[in-house]
C-alpha cells in the first residue's frame, strides 16, 4: 500500500520544564535504582507503547540520560527538563524516513538555549554553559553519532521504483504489421518470436550504450574545460599590474 512520505517540518522550541515529567514523576524516578525499575517507571511517565525492538531501544535512551543527570548532580527539575528535551529530539527525528540530521540537531541547540538563557517567558537559566557544554556533548556522542540506527528502527524504509522509457520503441498496445491478424500471430513460428526479443534486446542495449557514451563524453568535456579554466588562471593578468616599460 502506498503511504505519503512526510517531509522535514521547522520546529519551534519552547520551554519543556515539567512538561512530560512532573515532580512527583521525578521522586518516584529518584528512588528506583535498577534498571527494570527505573524501565517500568520511564514506561509508565512516558506513556510507551510500543512493539520490541522499538519499546527497548527508546526505554534504554531515556534510562541512559537519567544516570547522565546523576552523574552530573542535575536537579529534579533539570533532569525532568533533559528528558523532554531528549524525547522532542527523537520525534523530530523519526517524524520523517528522509535525512533531517541538521535540523534536528539545530533543534536540539535550540531547546537547550531556551532552559540556559533568563529571557522571560521565552527562555529560563536552568543551565549553564559548563553543563550546557556537557549535555550537547551527551547528545552527540549517545544519539546523533546513531541517527541512523534510530531512523532505520522508527521510521518506515523507502524503495525507490525506477522506470525506463526508451525512445523508438513501438508501444506493445500499437497495432503493427505483425500482430495486424491473430491467426497470422498464432500460426508466427517460435523461432519468429526469439528473433524479435533478441533484436528488442539488442535495440534496448544500443540505446544505453548511446546514452552512456553521450553523457561520458560530456562529463568529459566538462572536466577538460575545468582543468583549461585552472591552466589559464595563473597566467591570467592582475587587475592592478601595470605594465612593464622597455
Amino acid at each position: 500500500m502506498d503511504t505519503i512520505t512526510e517531509v522535514p517540518q521547522a520546529l519551534k522550541p519552547k520551554l519543556m520544564l515539567w512538561t512530560d515529567v512532573n515532580y512527583h514523576d521525578m521522586e518516584e524516578i529518584e528512588k528506583m535504582q535498577s534498571i527494570p525499575d527505573l524501565e517500568s517507571a520511564l514506561c509508565r511517565v512516558f506513556g510507551v507503547d510500543l512493539p520490541e525492538p522499538k519499546r527497548g531501544v527508546l526505554l534504554e535512551l531515556y534510562v541512559q540520560t537519567v544516570f547522565f543527570c546523576r552523574e552530573c548532580n542535575f536537579k529534579k527539575e533539570q533532569t525532568s527538563a533533559l528528558l523532554s528535551i531528549i524525547k522532542a529530539t527523537h520525534e523530530a527525528n523519526i517524524e520523517t524516513p528522509l535525512n533531517n540530521i541538521e535540523q534536528c540537531f539545530k533543534y536540539c541547540k535550540e531547546l537547550l538555549l531556551c532552559h540556559s538563557v533568563r529571557r522571560p517567558p521565552f527562555s529560563i537559566n536552568l543551565f549553564n554553559s559548563e553543563e550546557v557544554t556537557c549535555i550537547l556533548n551527551y547528545i552527540y556522542n549517545c544519539y546523533v553519532r546513531h541517527y541512523k540506527l534510530y531512523k532505520y528502527i522508527f521510521t518506515p524504509q523507502l524503495k525507490l521504483d525506477l522506470s525506463l522509457t526508451y525512445s523508438g520503441i513501438p508501444d506493445q498496445d500499437e497495432p503493427t504489421m505483425e500482430n495486424s491478424s491473430a491467426l497470422d500471430v498464432e500460426n508466427e513460428p517460435e523461432g519468429a518470436t526469439l528473433g524479435s526479443q533478441s533484436e528488442l534486446k539488442g535495440l534496448i542495449e544500443r540505446e544505453v550504450r548511446e546514452q552512456m557514451t553521450l553523457v561520458s563524453g560530456q562529463m568529459d568535456q566538462r572536466m577538460k574545460d575545468i582543468a583549461d579554466q585552472h591552466k589559464s588562471t595563473p597566467n591570467s593578468p592582475q587587475p592592478n599590474q601595470k605594465a612593464k616599460k622597455h
